[in-house]
């Protein structure tokens, strides 16, 4: 069923959401084959959360919020998918 897929779609790309923000706390990101990585998942992920960036300023100047909320958004839409139809 179609909304089976979107479904494994948007799981798929929650943890390629969240690898990427786990990887943002890794030190040396930027270089070798980790580096690499770490930009290609950011060409993924990086126009869907700053969606959210532009609406949500980090907590306290450094705390950023917007995967969290992102991944929260992007679950509920698959929900309420599943629901309709």
């Amino acid at each position: 069923m179609l909304i089976n897929l979107i479904a494994q779609l948007a799981n798929a790309y929650s943890m390629i959401i969240f690898v990427y923000v786990m990887m943002s706390w890794l030190p040396n990101t930027q270089n070798g084959v980790v580096g690499d990585i770490y930009r290609a998942l950011g060409k993924l992920c990086d126009p869907f959360l700053n969606l959210f960036k532009k609406l949500i300023p980090p907590l306290g100047g450094m705390v950023d919020v917007t995967p969290i909320i992102a991944l929260l958004v992007l679950q509920f839409g698959v929900r309420l998918l599943a629901w309709l139809f």
